[in-house]
């Protein structure tokens, strides 16, 4: 018999959710770096693994100030989130060669974003053949890659490709 490891227990338990008014985007940036899986700070916005990703290698690129929707966003700020956009699909290119890629935000708790409260634009790497039955009839996702492993790939990619 085969065993798929996957620590759900943290999302499971709500561990890394909003609560009691703390958003976890604002406070992201206060942490070392290689604690929370940031990958690279702009002026701006910065590029953070997401903890809970659809894809391996799912990042999402966060304006340091709290707004809801894109619309809340100056100029500057826009600008940085796409810059740090194409800098994400270099850095994520180099280290894991998808196919192919989803890029998007959710905007408000209807559209299925988790994290609803801190605008947030989702990078998403995709492989032909990437999804198979296991999300539909087990509710569970195979990820074959360790966030800190992969992060250790990740890393030093966005500084070659910043």
């Amino acid at each position: 018999m085969e065993y798929l490891w996957r620590d759900r227990m943290a999302y499971i338990l709500g561990v890394s959710k909003p609560s009691d008014g703390v958003c976890v985007f604002c406070e992201a940036p206060k942490h070392d770096d290689a604690t929370v899986f940031i990958l690279h700070r702009g002026q701006h916005a910065y590029v953070i693994m997401n903890i809970f990703p659809y894809n391996t290698g799912h990042v999402m690129v966060n304006p340091y100030r709290h707004v809801e929707t894109i619309e809340q966003l100056d100029d500057a700020t826009l600008l940085e989130i796409m810059q740090l956009t194409n800098l994400s699909l270099k850095a994520i290119r180099s280290v894991s060669n998808p196919h192919a890629f989803n890029l998007g935000a959710n905007l408000g708790k209807a559209s299925g974003g988790g994290i609803d409260q801190h605008f947030h634009f989702h990078i998403v790497p995709r492989w032909q053949g990437d999804t198979n039955f296991m999300p539909i009839i087990a509710e569970t996702r195979v990820l074959p890659e360790k966030l800190d492993d992969l992060y250790q790939r990740l890393r030093p990619a966005f500084d070659q490709c910043a």
